[in-house]
């Protein structure tokens, strides 16, 4: 059953591959249930894969095969909060090195043209803290970076 409040993301006819990406790729993901289209329409034939139900680290997403001419941009994206260099290596790694793109400051898009903000908590919670000074640091240093490197952020923060 499609929850009340769900994000629907555009694709062009690869809605379960993203889908199954995902839920290969992030914990709490999972592909749920798969409407086909009853007819034909303007990017498909009856019986193709229309709607895909699926949720994305517990969050419910459809992804509509809508056909070609829209394009995702950046001001849309899954932030995912990591834990550890490990973590934040491995999801970003599965996104760029399966057809992705990087970006900075922690942002990468996926090969369907979703975007993605790899974001280590530590990152987050330096950023926002009290000492301003020590975010600023954070802050000028993160604007180098591609994917985020832990450890320099908290070298950053330290001063």
């Amino acid at each position: 059953m499609v929850s009340k409040n769900t994000v629907c993301i555009w694709y062009d006819g690869t809605a379960l591959e993203a889908a199954q990406f995902y839920a290969d790729t992030f914990p709490d993901t999972t592909v749920g249930t798969i409407h086909r289209a009853p007819g034909d329409y303007p990017s498909g034939k009856e019986g193709d894969v229309l709607l895909v139900e699926f949720s994305v680290m517990g969050i419910p997403c459809i992804g509509l095969n809508g056909g070609s001419g829209v394009q995702h941009n950046m001001s849309f994206s899954f932030q995912v909060a990591t834990e550890d260099q490990a973590e934040t290596d491995r999801l970003w790694d599965a996104i760029v090195s399966n057809g992705g793109q990087e970006s900075q400051c922690s942002w990468c898009t996926d090969k369907f043209g979703v975007s993605w903000q790899i974001a280590p908590r530590v990152l987050t919670e330096a950023i926002g803290g009290p000492d301003r000074a020590a975010a600023k640091r954070v802050f000028e240093a993160m604007m180098t970076m591609g994917k985020i490197d832990i450890a320099a952020i908290e070298a950053a923060r330290r001063g």
